[in-house]
């Protein structure tokens, strides 16, 4: 997949230049040996019960295509830090190595790993920057969006964010996150095109304004869109805008056409949207629907829906595009194995699990979610399902990208296998997570061992 705004050839350079310098020092200490880093977030952000894994597929191709250009070359040189030994054997990079993943749209829980990789020192140490920068967004934006899922209880949701996210590439990470999550459609057409993701659009107050009244304006619009025409109500009087919809409403019924739908984008969308309902409703226009958009996350949809608001359709955006109330994590990637052995950081607030990971998923009798493990790789618990995967080997995937709808139907099981309080909008459940004996007792042994060493 080609990133938005990262030529193929510059890819080596997205990282951050400690990574670069590392990376020369290994190189002088002649250190190639084996390296494994576990990616995880320490803790989940506010209000979140679970996190949604995203952006793998972003970082299987990066892997894949990971290379220094000449050009790329000739700039490290020019810094002037560099040596010449070391940029000779820059230039001839590539990622060789593995890596074990849980797959886009599974749910994973604070301390589990994510994502493994396990590489010659150097190859490893200089993904870090992009892992992060793609898995973190996502998670982030994938996660918000499935809470606006649950909280909208089966409305319609689109993705209205583009204008507001923080630059294209995020627009469009934005777009297919919440594709993933359970969206209907995104606004973004170049979204809509790369993913195979529906299109949808209203219209804005302008195309309203141009005219010189909102009546000429809806007719103009449903005249040109008989059969896909939804009309913004609010650009005067959002009262008012209904009654001229059910004027625009009795034309196309006249012509064997249907209004789609009214939008609502200001005001108590409580009130209003029962207003206008009862006026369509009374104009024997039952079937119109009312689509909501402005300002609306996860908390406002629970409030209205909660309120039972007769709202059909949500348009997200801003709020869910920056993911508003939680737009950090503190996820890590760290070093957890070298030359097969294991170590962890001991930092206060910031201790690591030593040694390669699997994380197990145990459900009760019933199916549903009940517990993970999280343990050492080779270990087994046959009561357990596996969540970490082999993606990559020897430096190519192991298999095709997973389609969308695959990833969203992982997702939506997850999600409807997992306890209703740890999908609560607010104060939710914790999700419970342990460590294998095995895992504990390799973590007193290497903490032991890293302080008579200190």
């Amino acid at each position: 997949m080609e990133h938005s705004s990262l030529p193929r050839e510059d890819l080596g350079l997205f990282t951050d230049l400690y990574e670069l310098t590392m990376a020369q020092a290994f190189f002088r200490q002649g250190m190639s040996a084996q390296a494994t880093f576990s990616l995880f977030i320490r803790r989940n952000p506010p209000d979140r019960g679970y996190l949604v894994a995203a952006g793998l597929e972003d970082v299987l191709d990066y892997l894949a295509n990971l290379r220094f250009s000449t050009g790329s070359i000739d700039y490290l040189r020019d810094i002037g830090i560099f040596t010449r030994d070391f940029l000779d054997f820059l230039a001839g990079v590539r990622f060789t190595g593995s890596v074990r993943a849980v797959p886009e749209g599974r749910l994973f829980f604070a301390n589990e790993p994510v994502l493994e990789v396990t590489a010659p020192v150097i190859e490893a140490q200089l993904a870090e920057t992009f892992i992060i920068n793609q898995v973190n967004l996502q998670t982030l934006l994938a996660t918000k969006a499935a809470r606006c899922v649950w909280a909208a209880q089966g409305r319609g949701l689109s993705d209205f964010a583009s204008r507001r996210t923080h630059g294209t590439d995020a627009a469009l990470k934005m777009a297919r996150c919440s594709y993933i999550a359970g969206f209907q459609s995104t606004s973004n057409v170049l979204a809509a095109q790369r993913y195979g993701i529906p299109p949808a659009g209203t219209m804005a107050h302008s195309f309203i304004s141009s005219f010189t009244s909102e009546a000429e304006a809806f007719q103009a619009y449903a005249d040109t869109f008989p059969d896909r025409t939804i009309l913004l109500l609010d650009t005067y009087d959002t009262v008012d805008g209904a009654r001229n919809a059910v004027k625009i409403a009795k034309n196309l019924e006249h012509d064997g056409h249907r209004l789609v739908a009214v939008r609502l984008d200001s005001g108590d969308f409580e009130s209003l949207s029962r207003q206008v309902r009862e006026i369509l409703d009374d104009a024997a226009l039952d079937y119109v629907q009312i689509l909501a958009s402005g300002g609306l996350d996860e908390f406002e949809l629970d409030n209205l829906v909660q309120a039972g608001a007769p709202i059909d359709m949500f348009g997200v955006g801003t709020k869910v595009g920056v993911s508003a109330d939680a737009p950090w994590s503190d996820m890590a990637y760290k070093l957890v194995c070298y030359d097969g052995r294991p170590v962890m950081k001991l930092s206060t607030g910031k201790v690591s699990l030593p040694g390669a990971k699997q994380v197990f998923r145990v459900r009760d009798g019933q199916g549903r979610l009940s517990h993970d493990i999280i343990g050492l790789d080779h270990e087994s618990y046959p009561e357990g399902e596996a969540l970490l995967e082999q993606v990559m080997s020897g430096g190519a995937p192991t298999g095709p990208a997973a389609p969308l709808d695959l990833i969203r139907e992982r997702l939506a099981q997850d999600l409807q296998d997992l306890d209703a309080g740890i999908k609560r909008i607010r104060h939710p459940d914790e999700y419970p997570v342990s460590v294998s004996p095995a895992l504990e007792e390799l973590r007193v042994q290497v903490e032991q061992q890293l302080q008579t060493a200190q």
